[in-house]
């Protein structure tokens, strides 16, 4: 098969996959007696159609750009992390412990604390899959999975048993103090004389994922450990042959994955719940997987499919209110995107390559 054009490859392809992922959508839709054009219309004035939609979007999308970063950190390294939503959930934990720990004076001062807790906790939940691979050879897809399952069952425990508070039959922590809570777009348009989503939960994190995408380039492209990040990733035995220590790329780059999903928490559990749940991660650790996919393993290309998905939610959630399509049949709207951009992406990459040959 023809090589494609790096153009091609990074635009084409994805564009492509999403016409089709909507097209079959759009067959759907009519198979249920309802007009594909209308409920396209919902979606786009709910989620994009306003700054109260856009407030929802881009609170998502800070989520999906947390989680896709951390899946595309590993995949540089040629590990498959499908333990962002477990590796989440702890960094929850550590905004928890550290929000409830002090009587923070400002939310400027326990931000930066949070982070390091949130990233902390993520890293090492990831840490432990990492040296089983590094150590034992455990694949990394397996006990990445299984750990996801164990974080559900220690927050479970946690929030039921030590974090909950007295006489609270919500299985939930206690609410952070006042002061820890994180300014949202909505004040900082206000700071300025502009009136721009209210009531929407978008905050400062929004801003701390699109620095995390600079960081994460600088590291990937401009630094020598992410060169032997990328060199492992594409020939473990030419890193060998250079010197890179397999067991040492494999628990940094783990270890560098497991934070950035860790850093999810400050969006979801600091800044808008202002407390624990359980399942406060809602899935956004198996989105990451899409975005990665369909970004490149980029973080421009990362932030771009982190809105797409921000969009879908929040559209969707608009399609389940004022339509009477099924919650369900939105989701499979959402499968079919992560579908045509992920796992059948040599679909169109394929006849693509021929045509290119041809011409």
């Amino acid at each position: 098969m023809t090589r494609l054009p790096r153009w091609a490859d990074l635009v084409l392809v994805p564009l492509i996959s999403l016409a089709l992922a909507f097209a079959i959508s759009a067959l759907v839709i009519l198979s249920i007696g309802q007009n594909p054009v209308e409920a396209l219309k919902v979606m786009v004035t709910g989620a994009l159609g306003s700054s109260y939609g856009w407030g929802y979007t881009l609170y998502y999308a800070t989520n999906f750009i947390f989680t896709g970063l951390a899946v595309a950190v590993a995949a540089h390294a040629g590990l498959f992390n499908i333990g962002a939503e477990g590796q989440a959930s702890l960094g929850g934990l550590g905004v928890a412990l550290v929000a409830l720990a002090l009587p923070w004076p400002h939310w400027g001062v326990a931000l930066p604390v949070a982070m390091v807790g949130a990233a902390l906790f993520g890293a090492m939940w990831a840490f432990i899959p990492a040296i089983l691979q590094a150590k034992r050879g455990s694949h990394i897809v397996i006990t990445t999975i299984m750990f996801n399952f164990l974080a559900a069952a220690l927050l479970n425990w946690l929030l039921v048993n030590v974090l909950r508070p007295p006489g609270s039959m919500d299985p939930a922590s206690a609410r952070f103090p006042e002061s820890t809570q994180l300014p949202r777009l909505t004040d900082m348009a206000a700071a300025v004389g502009i009136e721009w989503g209210k009531s929407t939960p978008a905050n400062i994190s929004f801003l701390i994922a699109l620095a995390a995408c600079v960081l994460v380039w600088l590291l990937i492209w401009r630094t020598p450990l992410g060169y032997e990040i990328r060199a492992f990733g594409r020939s473990e035995r030419a890193a060998l042959y250079a010197g890179i220590r397999p067991a040492r790329i494999i628990v940094i780059a783990m270890m560098i994955s497991g934070g950035l999903a860790g850093l999810m928490a400050i969006n979801n559990v600091m800044g808008e719940a202002g407390r624990l749940l359980l399942n406060s991660a809602e899935g956004a650790g198996f989105i990451g997987i899409a975005v990665a996919l369909m970004g490149r393993n980029h973080p421009v290309g990362i932030v771009l499919a982190a809105l797409l998905f921000g969009f879908l939610y929040q559209g969707g959630a608009e399609l389940a209110l004022w339509t009477s399509i099924p919650r369900e049949l939105i989701v499979v709207i959402q499968a079919l995107v992560i579908l045509f951009t992920g796992a059948l992406d040599n679909m169109v990459r394929m006849p693509l390559g021929r045509l290119f040959g041809a011409r």
